[in-house]
């Protein structure tokens, strides 16, 4: 287990920074966005957010078929994850990537949301050749991003806040960017890394995500910022935990995430509504918990909350088997599928579900 090392040095901060938005100006946003519907995307033959953009497994090609594919199922957003040793490995072929992305995305009538930072799965990332995801394990292959080496190591944090804010003064006006989700699940404890995480990981984090946040305000951009919250009870600021409140008290537009039945998923929007700004809902889709796109869609649109399900085309992540394979390996996918909506040659895993989701959107002819 590592042990703490220095305390994280803060960088300078702006003489004149910008502050949260408005809940007027947030409200204002996201009306003009329409209903927003998507999925969290990573290519079908990435096993992980280093490998979707990284210089040899980075596929053009393939990322507009699947953007057409979320196109024709009636999806005007995605949900992508960035990682910063993309940026420190080579930043402008990595920006370039990037650009590339965002206009094959416009192309198709899709807008990302970039994810910058995230605690969940391997805190120990690297570049380069990705290993194989373990066979019949859900999502083995995915990273932490600041891996647990450099997480409060002062030196990174320049390069951290380099990477913030060069990715998001790349895009920091172009409309064709949906948002920047600062940091996914910050409080994620990893547990199926629970040998080799930080001990002193949520202590790190909670002093880092205000920093995180503040950058992005330095570079006052168009677009919304965010993180968002995954557990605990939100209702009343006094029983959220330090990290949840850093979410919700600095994010523009609140973002959660979900995995439970209907009723659960409308008690949740029941405990954020009272906040007043906008409510996307950036993860949901478990079909086995009863989490599924018949179930939570509707509720959705009903409350004019958008909604990115877990997972568009089936693939390395391995994410169509349960959370549950970590503990035993499956040699076929179970019924139903945990996640993901298409099978890899893009047909739908389950037809209903595509018609359930372009009838919600308006979607018409045939897929």
């Amino acid at each position: 287990m590592l042990t703490a090392g220095a305390a994280i040095t803060r960088l300078p901060r702006a003489s004149a920074e910008p502050v949260r938005w408005t809940v007027d100006r947030a409200n204002n946003w996201y009306q003009a966005q329409g209903w927003l519907v998507g999925a969290n995307y990573i290519t079908s033959t990435a096993g992980n957010q280093i490998e979707m953009f990284q210089q040899g497994t980075y596929d053009p090609q393939l990322i507009d078929r699947e953007l057409n594919a979320a196109r024709l199922i009636g999806f005007n957003s995605v949900r992508v994850f960035l990682h910063d040793l993309l940026w420190t490995q080579d930043r402008a072929n990595f920006q370039r990537r990037l650009a590339q992305f965002v206009n094959i995305a416009a192309g198709r009538g899709i807008k990302p949301l970039f994810v910058l930072f995230d605690s969940c799965w391997d805190p120990f990332p690297r570049l380069g050749v990705q290993r194989a995801p373990k066979p019949g394990v859900h999502n083995s292959a995915w990273v932490q991003g600041p891996g647990a080496e450099r997480l409060n190591d002062p030196s990174y944090l320049r390069t951290m806040y380099d990477y913030v804010t060069g990715v998001m003064t790349q895009f920091r006006n172009d409309n064709r960017v949906l948002g920047w989700d600062l940091w996914n699940e910050p409080d994620n404890p990893a547990d199926t890394y629970r040998q080799v995480e930080r001990k002193d990981k949520f202590d790190i984090v909670a002093e880092l995500l205000p920093q995180v946040f503040q950058w992005g305000r330095t570079i006052n951009p168009a677009q919304p910022l965010t993180s968002g919250v995954w557990q605990g009870n939100w209702s009343n600021p006094k029983r959220r935990s330090a990290i949840a409140t850093i979410q919700l008290e600095n994010s523009d537009v609140i973002t959660f995430h979900n995995y439970g039945k209907p009723s659960e998923f409308e008690a949740r929007i029941g405990e954020l509504a009272p906040i007043g700004r906008p409510l996307i809902c950036t993860e949901y889709l478990a079909r086995p918990l009863g989490s599924t796109i018949e179930g939570i869609l509707p509720i959705a649109k009903r409350r004019n909350v958008g909604a990115f399900n877990w997972g568009l085309v089936a693939g390395k992540t391995q994410t169509y088997l349960p959370w549950d394979s970590w503990d035993h390996p499956y040699s076929t996918a179970p019924a139903p599928w945990f996640h993901d909506l298409l099978q890899p040659d893009g047909t739908p895993y389950q037809v209903d579900e595509i018609q359930t989701i372009r009838s919600l959107t308006g979607v018409a002819g045939a897929a």
